[in-house]
Protein backbone atom coordinates (compact mmCIF):
# COMPACT_ATOMS: atom_id res chain seq x y z
CA UNK A 1 0.00 0.00 0.00
CA UNK A 2 1.29 3.47 -0.80
CA UNK A 3 2.57 5.22 2.28
CA UNK A 4 3.46 2.00 4.10
CA UNK A 5 7.00 1.70 5.40
CA UNK A 6 9.39 -0.36 3.31
CA UNK A 7 10.14 -3.80 4.80
CA UNK A 8 13.60 -5.27 4.15
CA UNK A 9 14.74 -8.79 5.02
CA UNK A 10 18.42 -8.80 5.90
CA UNK A 11 20.20 -12.10 5.38
CA UNK A 12 23.49 -13.45 6.57
CA UNK A 13 25.03 -16.85 6.07
CA UNK A 14 28.17 -18.89 6.18
CA UNK A 15 29.93 -19.22 2.83
CA UNK A 16 28.27 -21.92 0.74
CA UNK A 17 25.13 -22.11 2.89
CA UNK A 18 22.46 -24.16 1.13
CA UNK A 19 19.62 -22.19 -0.45
CA UNK A 20 17.22 -24.32 1.60
CA UNK A 21 18.66 -22.83 4.81
CA UNK A 22 18.15 -19.31 3.44
CA UNK A 23 14.60 -20.13 2.34
CA UNK A 24 13.79 -21.67 5.73
CA UNK A 25 15.03 -18.77 7.84
CA UNK A 26 13.44 -16.21 5.53
CA UNK A 27 10.11 -18.04 5.74
CA UNK A 28 10.33 -18.06 9.56
CA UNK A 29 10.89 -14.30 9.63
CA UNK A 30 8.17 -13.57 7.05
CA UNK A 31 5.58 -15.52 9.07
CA UNK A 32 6.20 -13.15 11.97
CA UNK A 33 7.03 -9.92 10.14
CA UNK A 34 5.22 -10.02 6.80
CA UNK A 35 6.60 -10.22 3.27
CA UNK A 36 9.62 -8.06 2.45
CA UNK A 37 9.87 -5.46 -0.30
CA UNK A 38 13.58 -6.25 -0.77
CA UNK A 39 16.37 -8.52 0.42
CA UNK A 40 19.72 -7.23 1.68
CA UNK A 41 23.10 -8.72 2.47
CA UNK A 42 26.80 -7.93 2.33
CA UNK A 43 28.64 -8.01 -1.02
CA UNK A 44 30.60 -11.13 0.05
CA UNK A 45 27.33 -13.10 0.16
CA UNK A 46 25.86 -11.99 -3.17
CA UNK A 47 26.41 -15.43 -4.72
CA UNK A 48 24.40 -17.20 -2.02
CA UNK A 49 21.55 -14.65 -2.13
CA UNK A 50 21.16 -13.87 -5.83
CA UNK A 51 19.12 -17.01 -6.74
CA UNK A 52 16.83 -16.50 -3.74
CA UNK A 53 16.15 -12.87 -4.67
CA UNK A 54 15.47 -13.80 -8.29
CA UNK A 55 13.14 -16.66 -7.30
CA UNK A 56 11.18 -14.27 -5.07
CA UNK A 57 11.27 -11.50 -7.71
CA UNK A 58 12.69 -9.07 -5.14
CA UNK A 59 15.54 -6.61 -5.46
CA UNK A 60 18.78 -7.60 -3.73
CA UNK A 61 20.56 -4.73 -2.03
CA UNK A 62 24.24 -5.17 -1.26
CA UNK A 63 25.25 -3.03 1.70
CA UNK A 64 28.20 -2.30 3.97
CA UNK A 65 27.49 -3.19 7.60
CA UNK A 66 30.63 -2.21 9.49
CA UNK A 67 29.80 0.08 12.40
CA UNK A 68 26.03 -0.50 12.28
CA UNK A 69 24.57 -0.90 15.78
CA UNK A 70 22.34 -3.97 16.12
CA UNK A 71 20.16 -5.39 18.91
CA UNK A 72 21.86 -8.80 18.59
CA UNK A 73 25.55 -9.00 19.40
CA UNK A 74 27.62 -11.97 18.25
CA UNK A 75 31.28 -11.60 19.28
CA UNK A 76 32.38 -13.71 16.27
CA UNK A 77 30.43 -11.57 13.80
CA UNK A 78 31.52 -8.35 15.50
CA UNK A 79 35.18 -9.34 15.14
CA UNK A 80 34.77 -10.35 11.50
CA UNK A 81 32.33 -7.75 10.11
CA UNK A 82 32.35 -4.87 12.59
CA UNK A 83 28.69 -5.31 13.56
CA UNK A 84 26.84 -7.60 15.94
CA UNK A 85 24.58 -9.19 13.32
CA UNK A 86 25.01 -9.17 9.54
CA UNK A 87 21.30 -9.88 9.02
CA UNK A 88 20.13 -7.04 11.29
CA UNK A 89 22.72 -4.57 10.02
CA UNK A 90 21.94 -5.35 6.38
CA UNK A 91 18.20 -4.93 6.99
CA UNK A 92 18.67 -1.63 8.83
CA UNK A 93 21.09 -0.20 6.27
CA UNK A 94 18.97 -1.15 3.26
CA UNK A 95 15.75 0.13 4.86
CA UNK A 96 17.32 3.58 5.21
CA UNK A 97 17.45 6.39 7.77
CA UNK A 98 15.21 5.90 10.79
CA UNK A 99 14.77 2.18 10.13
CA UNK A 100 14.04 -0.13 13.04
CA UNK A 101 14.27 -3.87 13.53
CA UNK A 102 10.81 -5.47 13.64
CA UNK A 103 11.98 -9.09 13.63
CA UNK A 104 15.29 -9.75 15.39
CA UNK A 105 17.84 -12.14 13.98
CA UNK A 106 16.53 -15.65 13.49
CA UNK A 107 18.79 -18.63 12.77
CA UNK A 108 18.07 -21.54 10.41
CA UNK A 109 17.83 -25.05 11.85
CA UNK A 110 21.26 -25.94 10.45
CA UNK A 111 22.78 -22.75 11.93
CA UNK A 112 24.22 -21.61 8.58
CA UNK A 113 21.80 -18.78 7.71
CA UNK A 114 20.24 -15.82 9.54
CA UNK A 115 17.47 -13.38 8.76
CA UNK A 116 16.09 -10.21 10.34
CA UNK A 117 13.46 -7.75 9.17
CA UNK A 118 13.63 -3.97 9.40
CA UNK A 119 11.10 -1.34 8.41
CA UNK A 120 11.95 2.07 7.07
CA UNK A 121 11.32 5.11 9.16
CA UNK A 122 9.58 6.78 6.25
CA UNK A 123 6.91 5.54 3.82
CA UNK A 124 8.23 3.86 0.67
Amino acid sequence: MAGDPMRVAGLGCRRGAPVEALQQVLAMAVVQGGPPDALATIPARETEMRALAEAMMLPLRLVQVEGVETPTQSPRILARYGTGSVAEAAALTAAGPGARITISRMVSACGRATCAIAESGEPA
